[in-house]
């Protein structure tokens, strides 16, 4: 909103600065910052009064988590309105790539809430039906994947090369819908401790928020030889709102947690997070530096496969932030070792715009 204000005016004096991606960067992230601080006690007081016994926890899990019983969940519903609020005043909003992102997030975060709400009001871990899940999941990744193929095409870049690519023509949309719905469930799988999907979110997004920016400069990506997406620098100030609203859901989530993240957040970040990848033909390396959601997610495939075929578990729990705690690690122990993962993962990550 500010940018179109400011270019309807022409970038009189000081709105110039608003012509400049760096300077709507740092205004997203303090922006959503702001409101999720000042909205965040207000807001858990209100759903924990709505929830009463919050998130069910489970009984077959470790049994220090017995003791968060009580803790609202939903917390995503704070993340998400500080961050589209954010997003709202400082994107340029013809983009459409500022849309695409921004259906996917609100897309994947109504799915969450309408899980969390099915948990909460019957005090069960089902929650709405995982086939329901991906279908939902699914459509609203498809819908986003068309928008990106009109504007970048159809190619699967390789990194370590200079803007090699392999075309994907129709199964595209496919593999790119598969991205966004695989990444938005693995980030959902990760939150299992208090602060640890939030961390390594703000991590990988300040990662993209480089990634992006660079592809969006002709300059800087013809330098680096990584694939020009223009338009694409937009989402750097995509991803400084996820920076700045994550930051103060973490302000309210670091141990002991006051609020959940729930699926309506974590299913939300994940998919937003898919689809910067995506508009940035960065899919590969969406890999590497959300590496740490890729080993949960797989954790999880790998336990159930086994244990179906051989009845005998490869981890004690998983997702394996939890076989760790049965391996005697405490909460936060596991918490910090995986944010520094996840750092080491996201300079890896970024490695790769050299080395090619």
């Amino acid at each position: 909103m500010l940018y179109w204000i400011a270019e309807q005016l022409g970038f009189p004096g000081v709105l110039n600065l608003i012509r400049y991606q760096t300077t709507r960067i740092g205004g997203a992230i303090a922006t959503a910052l702001m409101i999720g601080l000042i909205i965040g006690p207000r807001f858990i007081g209100w759903l924990r009064i709505r929830q009463g016994k919050g998130q069910p926890i489970r009984a077959d899990g470790p049994q220090t988590h017995l003791a968060k019983r009580g803790t609202p969940t939903m917390g995503g519903l704070m993340i998400l309105t500080s961050l589209t609020l954010s997003v709202l005043l400082w994107m340029d909003l013809s983009n459409p790539f500022v849309w695409s992102c921004l259906f996917v997030t609100l897309g994947f975060g109504a799915i969450g809430f309408m899980d969390d709400y099915d948990k909460v009001t019957k005090a069960s871990h089902a929650g709405v039906s995982g086939r329901t899940r991906l279908i939902l999941e699914f459509a609203i990744a498809g819908i986003a994947a068309f928008i990106i193929m009109q504007e970048n095409g159809t190619g699967l870049f390789l990194p370590f090369t200079n803007r090699m690519y392999i075309e994907l023509w129709w199964f595209y949309p496919l593999f790119a819908a598969f991205t966004i719905v695989a990444f938005g469930n693995a980030v959902n799988l990760t939150d299992g401790l208090d602060g640890l999907a939030s961390m390594p979110v703000i991590i990988a997004s300040l990662a993209f928020m480089v990634i992006v920016y660079l592809a969006g400069n002709v300059k800087f990506a013809d330098y680096l030889g990584i694939p020009h997406v223009p338009r694409a620098g937009e989402l750097a100030i995509f991803c400084g709102a996820m920076i700045g609203a994550g930051l103060a859901f973490l302000w309210f989530n670091a141990p002991p947690a006051a609020v959940f993240m729930g699926d309506t957040g974590s299913l939300a970040l994940g998919g937003a997070l898919g689809t910067i990848a995506v508009t940035a033909h960065h899919e590969i390396v969406l890999g590497i530096i959300g590496g740490l959601f890729v080993v949960e997610a797989m954790s999880v495939i790998i336990q159930v496969f086994f244990y179906k075929r051989t009845g005998k578990r490869v981890f004690r729990m998983a997702p394996i932030h939890h076989h760790f705690e049965q391996l005697g690690w405490s909460e936060p122990t596991v918490v910090i070792r995986f944010w520094i993962i996840a750092f080491v993962l996201a300079l890896a990550g970024l490695s790769t715009l050299k080395l090619r």
